[in-house]
This record gives structure tokens, C-alpha cells and sequence, in this order.
């Protein structure tokens, strides 16, 4: 190595004292130094503990200071921890100094003066001293050899590990290419099952509309065989009241059915009917020889047991008292059925045209007296089903002016009376 004036610094002849000194000085600058300054050389020697590195490490120290880049470090560090000697090294015309270990040893890393005449005479020359530096150099060069023999061991293990670790890397990516397969079988099957579940879903739901159809189908059909059970009920309750009532009225009629029966007194003699033949009052049979336009004829009729008399109301009203309001001709007119109820004891049902919802006064109408509204039909045709539900051999007796409505109901057995011949009856009152 040169010093700074480009003179060999005779590096190669450094007694043992001051090469342990150098050696001790840069232990210590390297024990001061960050892990990211220590020369690659002496990580190992970084590692020992402090009172091990100058003689553990002795040998890559020496090695290390024959570089600039670590010798200029470690001599900063002494001239950090001995200004004044430092400075006086570096004086353009040093001062002749007393030889000192210590100077030398700045000299040495400075290079900026001779350090050989700095070296005490008596530390100069080799003794006993000498040898055992020499031993302990010797050492630390085995030991050197030692640290890179380990060296070498951990760049084999290093290189082991860095193939381990190539290895690794190879088998994380085959397990990422897997996971990524499992994921990507995963997301198939998940829809695959999603799929799964929408046509089930799609059939439940299916399902649910046809069993929500079967059971609307069974609750009208249940509904239906209701209201057929309910009809034949009906019709079987209407069918025994038709036979009953028909028996009551044979019982109740046997006992007046002489009376009921009863031929009027001879009023013609065989000699007055070969006289010349006249036209006859229009009579009906059984009527005693009334007609149909008297009063008379209506209480005949009614007073006969069970009898049934059916009002077409309007029909009636208007005729007889037309100049009131509708709800007042209902009353006069049920008022006026519900005495005659009274007097014959006849059972009376007042029919009108209605419609949804039509309910009668408050407090009803006359006791004795039924009241219909038809609903969905005409009055007329309410009448005709009444007398079509009446049993055959009933005095059933039909009070109304409409000829379509007379020739049903006498079809059907009733006997008919104009609606003057009610009014007329009930203007008697």
C-alpha cells in the first residue's frame, strides 16, 4: 500500500505491536459500523461478540485494511476519537513527536507521514511479544480459513435452500394451478347446481299451481255437491210440504165438501129451457154462478181451506192507486192483503219487481202478509214459478191483468182474478 505522497508506506514489514493495534482499531470501527457498512468480507467478523473480533477476526481485519475503501473508514473513526493527534498528523510541517504506539498506529491509516520512525524502538523490535502475536495471527488465519471453509458450507446450503426453495416455488404454482382448477370445477358444479335448483324451484312451483288447482277444483266441486245436496234437500222439503199440504187440504176439505159442492136451487124448469136459446153469463166453474169481475168470488175462493192467494203488486196498484208514490202503493196495498189475511185466513204472497238489495220498511210490512221483490227476473215470472211449486189440487188463486201471465197460471190449475177485483175488495174494506 502507498501513502498519500504515492511512496510505498511498507506495509508488508508491520511489526506484530502495530499490527495488533490496527487490528484492535478497526475491530472497534467495525463493531460501530450499520449492518449496510460492513464490507462483505466481515459480516461473519460483524457477527462475534466485541471482545472476540480482534482475535477471532484478526486475520480478515488485516486483509480488510489493506483496502482504501475500509482503511479510509476505520481512519476516520480514529481521528473521531483522537482529534489532537490527528490534527497534528495532518500539519503541513508536523512537529517532531516522542515515538508513540498510538501515532503510528494514526499515521499508519492516515498515511500522511512516515509511520516507521513514530514505532517505540522497544516495541520495534521482536520479542517474546512478537511470537505470540505471530501464534495468535497464525490462529486467526486458521480461523479465517475456518470462516470460509463455513462460508463455503453456507453458499452450498444457500444454494441447497435457493433450489429447495426453486422447488417450492414449482410446487406452490402446481398447487396454484389446482386450487384454481378446484375453484374453476367449483364454479361449474355451483352452477350446475344453481341450475339444479332453478328447475326445481320451476317444477315446485309448478307443482304448487296444480295443486292449488286441484284444490280450487275440489273446493267447487264440493261447493257444487253442496248446492246439489242443498237442491235436493230443497226439492225433496219442497216436494213432502206439496204432498202435505195437498193432504191437509183434502182432510180440511172433506168436511165441507158438501156445502163446498152444493148445486144452487132449480132456477130453470124443463119448460123454460125449450124456450129460445140465449147466450149464457160467462161463469167459471165452481163459482156459484159469480164472475170473475165479483168481489164475492175472491172471499168464495179464499174462504176454501188452504188456499193460496199470489198479488201481482204493481199490477194491482197502479190500477187502483196509481197517483201515489211506488213505497206508498206497497203499503196501502199489503195493508189492505194483510185484513183480508185476517178476515179469510188464507196464506197471501205479494209479489213485485225489485232489485239487488231492495228491503222492505223498517219495520216490515202487515203481519200475515208475504212480500217479494224479484230480483234478476220480472214479477211475472216470480208468479209463475210459485205456482209451479204448488202441489196439483191446491185452491190456489192468482190475482193480475197481465194475459201472458193468465194463461200460465190457468195452464197450471190456478184460478185467475183480474187486479179491478181485488181493488174492488179492498176499497169494501
Amino acid at each position: 500500500m502507498r501513502s498519500a505522497d504515492g511512496t510505498d508506506d511498507g506495509t508488508g514489514d508491520v511489526p506484530a505491536p502495530l499490527r495488533t493495534a490496527l487490528v484492535q482499531v478497526a475491530a472497534d470501527a467495525l463493531g460501530a459500523a450499520e449492518p449496510a457498512e460492513v464490507p462483505p468480507s466481515l459480516r461473519a467478523v460483524h457477527r462475534f461478540a466485541p471482545r472476540r473480533r480482534a482475535s477471532a477476526g484478526a486475520g480478515p481485519l488485516w486483509s480488510a485494511l489493506q483496502e482504501d475503501a475500509f482503511r479510509a473508514r476505520v481512519a476516520r473513526v480514529w481521528a473521531q476519537a483522537n482529534p489532537e493527534a490527528a490534527a497534528a498528523l495532518g500539519a503541513d510541517e508536523p512537529e517532531p513527536a516522542e515515538p508513540s504506539l498510538g501515532l503510528a498506529v494514526g499515521a499508519w491509516l492516515l498515511g500522511t507521514r512516515d509511520w516507521h520512525g513514530l514505532v517505540p524502538a522497544q516495541e520495534a523490535a521482536p520479542d517474546a511479544d512478537a511470537a505470540q502475536a505471530r501464534v495468535r495471527l497464525e490462529r486467526a488465519q486458521a480461523d479465517a480459513e475456518r470462516l470460509r471453509a463455513d462460508a463455503a458450507a453456507a453458499r452450498e446450503e444457500a444454494r441447497a435452500a435457493q433450489e429447495q426453495l426453486g422447488a417450492l416455488q414449482r410446487e406452490l404454482r402446481r398447487l396454484r394451478s389446482d386450487a384454481d382448477r378446484a375453484r374453476s370445477e367449483g364454479r361449474r358444479a355451483a352452477d350446475e347446481a344453481r341450475a339444479v335448483l332453478d328447475s326445481a324451484e320451476l317444477a315446485q312451483a309448478r307443482a304448487q299451481d296444480d295443486l292449488r288447482q286441484a284444490l280450487e277444483e275440489r273446493r267447487v266441486s264440493q261447493a257444487e255437491r253442496t248446492a246439489a245436496r242443498a237442491e235436493l234437500r230443497a226439492a225433496r222439503k219442497l216436494a213432502d210440504v206439496r204432498v202435505r199440504l195437498l193432504l191437509d187440504t183434502i182432510v180440511d176439505a172433506a168436511s165441507g165438501l158438501r156445502a163446498e159442492l152444493a148445486l144452487p136451487p132449480v132456477a130453470d124448469l124443463p119448460a123454460d129451457l125449450v124456450g129460445p136459446t140465449h147466450e149464457p153469463a160467462a161463469v167459471r166453474r165452481g163459482s156459484r154462478g159469480r164472475s170473475i169481475d165479483d168481489p164475492a168470488l175472491l172471499d168464495e175462493l179464499l174462504r176454501q181451506p188452504w188456499a193460496h192467494l199470489v198479488v201481482d203488486g204493481y199490477n194491482v196498484s197502479k190500477s187502483g192507486f196509481g197517483e201515489l208514490s211506488l213505497a206508498e202503493q206497497r203499503r196501502r196495498l199489503v195493508d189492505g192483503l194483510a185484513v183480508i189475511a185476517a178476515r179469510t185466513g188464507a196464506e197471501i204472497t205479494c209479489c213485485f219487481d225489485g232489485k239487488e238489495g231492495q228491503q222492505g220498511p223498517p219495520g216490515g210490512y202487515a203481519r200475515g202478509v208475504r212480500v217479494l221483490f224479484a230480483v234478476g227476473e220480472i214479477a211475472d215470472d216470480l208468479i209463475r214459478r210459485l205456482v209451479s211449486a204448488e202441489p196439483p189440487g191446491r185452491v190456489l188463486v192468482v190475482v193480475t191483468s197481465d194475459q201472458e201471465v193468465v194463461r200460465d197460471v190457468e195452464a197450471d190449475g190456478a184460478w185467475v182474478v183480474p187486479s179491478s177485483t181485488l181493488v174492488a175488495r179492498l176499497q169494501h174494506l
